[in-house]
C-alpha cells in the first residue's frame, strides 16, 4: 500500500463568499459551512470562529481536533465508516490541509475540559496554539442524550473538516494551486515486510486504543475498538483517518483525530525504517475494563507480535490509571515472549511530583518515555476573547474550588489543557540531557 500526502501549507484563516485556498489563505464560506452542518436534525446550533497562534484568545472545553484532508484519486473517501465507506484506505493520493486544525467545542459532558491558549503560558503546553484553528462551536438539541451528543459533535468535526479540503480539491487537480510538498509512504505485503532488511531489527508498534466506554471511545473503520480482538493495521491507513477519537476524557493524554493523523510514532519509525531498524506493521489493541478483556487483548496483541517475528516494540498508552495495566500487561508479556519493548506514557505523580507515576508495574518496564506530570499545576492569565462554553461553576476539570478567578484568569493541572502530556509524544513538551 503505498500513499501519497499532497500538503498544502495554510498560513491564515479568513471568512468570504467562497471557500478555497490562495497563497496559504483558506477562506472559508460561513454560512454554507454552518448550513451544510446544521443539515444533521441533531443540532440546534452551529456557529464558526477562527483562532490565530499568537492571539489572545482561549478556546474551550475543546472536544476533538481534526486535520482537514480528503482523496484526490479515486477509491474511498477519508474517514472510512463516517465519511468514506467501510472500504480500505491507505493508498493513492491524500490533500492535507497542513498547519489548521478543526477544533469542535461545546459542553457535552463535565468535568472533562480541553483547553487550547493561543498565547501566553498555557499555549507553551498545547500543540494546537500552533495550528490556525476553524473552531466549531456546536449547540446539540436539548432531547439529545450524552452519548448521543458525543457522536453528533464528532462526525459535525469529520465533516467540517472534510469539507475545507474537498472545496480546495479542484484547484488542485487542476493544478491552480501547487502542494508545497508531497510525502510518500509505502507499507509492502508482510512477506516482502518481514524478509526486507535482514540484517536490521524487525520492529512493530502496538497502538493502544481507548475503549472502556462511557464516552471513552475510539472507532476504527466506524467500529468501536471495544468490540474488536487486535489485529494488523496499514500505517498509512491511520493517515486516512481510519482511527477517529470518540472519547471525552482527559484532555492533556487524549489522543484527537488529529493525533491519530499524524501518529509521530509512526513517523519515527518510518523515518528509522532501513537505517536503525525494519518497521513490520502496527498492531492496535483496545484497553478495558475487566481483568478477562484485558488478558484476552494482551495475550492477542502479543501473538500477533510474535507471528511477525519481531524482535521489539514499542507500546503507546491513551489514558491514565485503569488502563496502566493494560499497558504494562502488553510489556510484561512481550518481553517475556523474547520481544524487547519501549513504553511511552505520561505520568499522574501528584502536584509536587512524588507520588507513584502509573497505577501499575512490572520488572519488565525498564524503557520507558514519559510524556510529562499531568498533575503539575498552571495559572492561566486571562485571555481577551473566549471561544467555546467558559465554566460557570467554581470548579473545572484539572482544578480545584476556587480555580476560577473574578479576572479570567485560572489555576489548574495541565491535564486540562489539550495535548500537554499526549502519550503518542504529540506534545510541545520535551526533554534533554546536559
Amino acid at each position: 500500500m503505498k500513499l501519497e500526502l499532497h500538503r498544502i501549507r495554510i498560513s491564515k484563516l479568513e471568512f468570504g463568499s467562497s471557500t478555497g485556498v490562495r497563497n496559504g489563505v483558506l477562506t472559508v464560506n460561513k454560512d454554507e459551512l454552518e448550513k451544510f452542518l446544521l443539515e444533521d436534525e441533531r443540532l440546534a446550533g452551529v456557529s464558526l470562529d477562527v483562532a490565530h497562534p499568537g492571539e489572545s484568545v482561549r478556546i474551550l472545553p475543546v472536544k476533538d481536533a481534526v486535520e482537514p484532508r480528503c482523496k484526490l484519486s479515486e477509491g474511498n473517501e477519508v474517514f472510512p465508516g463516517f465519511i468514506g465507506d467501510v472500504d480500505p484506505v491507505g493508498e493513492g493520493k491524500t490533500l492535507v490541509l497542513e498547519g489548521m486544525a478543526v477544533l469542535t467545542t461545546g459542553r457535552l459532558v463535565a468535568p472533562q475540559e480541553g483547553i487550547v491558549d493561543m498565547s501566553g503560558p498555557g499555549a507553551e503546553y498545547t500543540p494546537f496554539s500552533q495550528t490556525c484553528n476553524l473552531v466549531v462551536v456546536l449547540e446539540p438539541s436539548e432531547e439529545v442524550k450524552l452519548h448521543e451528543a458525543e457522536s453528533v459533535c464528532r462526525i459535525a468535526g469529520l465533516k467540517a473538516a472534510h469539507y475545507l479540503a474537498s472545496r480546495c480539491k479542484e484547484a488542485v487537480l487542476s493544478q491552480a494551486v501547487a502542494a508545497d510538498t508531497v510525502e510518500t509512504f509505502d507499507a509492502p505485503a508482510l512477506t516482502e515486510a518481514m524478509h526486507a532488511y535482514p540484517n536490521l531489527p524487525k520492529v512493530a508498534y502496538i497502538y493502544m486504543l481507548q475503549s472502556q466506554g462511557l464516552l471513552h471511545d475510539t472507532y476504527v473503520y466506524g467500529v468501536d475498538a471495544k468490540k474488536i480482538l487486535p489485529t494488523l493495521i496499514s500505517p498509512t491507513e491511520t493517515m486516512d483517518g481510519a482511527i477517529i477519537s470518540g472519547n471525552c476524557v482527559s484532555a492533556c493524554d487524549k489522543n484527537s483525530t488529529y493525533v491519530h493523523q499524524n501518529n509521530p510514532v509512526i513517523k519515527q519509525l518510518y523515518a528509522r525504517h532501513g537505517k536503525e531498524l525494519n518497521f513490520v506493521g502496527v498492531i492496535i489493541t483496545n484497553e478495558n475494563v475487566t481483568l478477562a478483556d484485558k488478558k484476552r487483548s494482551s495475550s492477542y496483541a502479543v501473538k500477533l507480535a510474535r507471528m511477525l517475528g519481531v524482535e521489539a516494540c514499542v507500546i503507546s498508552e491513551e489514558g491514565f490509571g485503569n488502563p496502566d495495566a493494560d499497558l504494562v500487561m502488553n510489556c510484561w508479556k512481550a518481553e517475556r515472549a523474547g520481544i524487547k519493548t519501549v513504553l511511552v506514557t505520561d505520568e499522574y505523580a501528584g502536584r509536587d511530583g512524588s507520588s507513584q507515576s502509573l497505577a501499575d508495574s512490572c520488572p519488565e518496564g525498564n524503557a520507558c518515555v514519559t510524556a510529562g506530570n499531568a498533575n503539575m499545576m498552571i495559572t492561566l492569565p486571562p485571555m481577551e476573547k473566549v471561544i467555546g462554553d467558559a465554566p460557570k461553576a467554581d470548579i473545572i476539570a484539572g482544578g480545584f474550588f476556587g480555580s476560577l478567578r473574578e479576572d479570567g484568569s485560572m489555576e489548574v493541572e495541565i491535564q486540562a489543557i489539550l495535548g500537554a502530556t499526549n502519550e503518542l509524544g504529540f506534545t510541545r513538551l520535551g526533554a534533554y540531557t546536559i
